[in-house]
């Protein structure tokens, strides 16, 4: 789900830019506002790497790609470390592999980090110790956090399509990428459920986290 270089104009990649350094700076704000800073560190690192490497395993479909985000597990297990996580798990896919783009990374990062904030917030306030509740918020944390980034992403591509590009063969490419990701959203919702409830059986105290929403 990442847009590559030149589909959008400079104008709108520099204020995804804008927007991340925002979102980037209040997540920094808040994670520094913790008793203990460093505590996360080792599982934001280890999260990061396994989006980095998901990302990575995709199936074109122009003008994007097919892939598991897991951005809904993401924001569960990291909080406010979610968003800096996928950027920085963005930039290393579009320097090591120039996958994504530079020029776009900072929309691509909005696309798919402030979903992950999203489901981070939803699964501080309703988590659940009973198995079968948690499964249900698990469930609908990763099938949200997929398809909030669709959402995003097909917004974002059909209002700011560029005038040199056939705007109508573009909607109907955009309009197959959405189709393709809604059983993969209900993938991504399976795994969350299954992921958040086998981690509170065996270690629920990486699901406490100074830095939730």
């Amino acid at each position: 789900m990442h847009i590559p270089d030149g589909m959008l104009s400079t104008s709108v990649c520099l204020a995804g830019y804008g927007v991340t350094f925002l979102a980037t700076s209040f997540s920094i704000k808040r994670i520094n506002q913790a008793e203990d800073k460093i505590r996360n560190i080792p599982k934001a690192s280890l999260l990061t790497a396994a989006f980095f490497l998901l990302s990575l395993i995709s199936i074109p479909v122009p003008p994007a790609s097919i892939h598991l985000l897991l951005n809904g597990l993401l924001g569960a297990l990291l909080g406010y470390f979610a968003f800096p996580a996928v950027l920085v798990a963005l930039f290393l896919q579009a320097v090591l592999f120039g996958h994504g783009g530079l020029t776009t990374m900072g929309i691509n990062a909005l696309i798919m980090g402030l979903p992950a904030m999203l489901t981070a917030f939803l699964y501080s306030k309703f988590r659940k110790s009973r198995q079968l509740l948690n499964s249900i918020l698990g469930f609908i944390i990763g099938f949200l956090g997929l398809a909030l980034s669709v959402m995003l992403f097909a917004l974002i591509l059909i209002a700011f399509i560029p005038g040199q590009i056939n705007a109508e063969a573009e909607r109907v490419a955009i309009m197959a990428v959405v189709a393709a990701h809604i059983p993969l959203a209900l993938v991504e919702g399976l795994i969350t459920a299954l992921a958040l409830n086998y981690i509170q059986k065996v270690k629920p105290s990486l699901l406490q986290s100074d830095n939730t929403i």
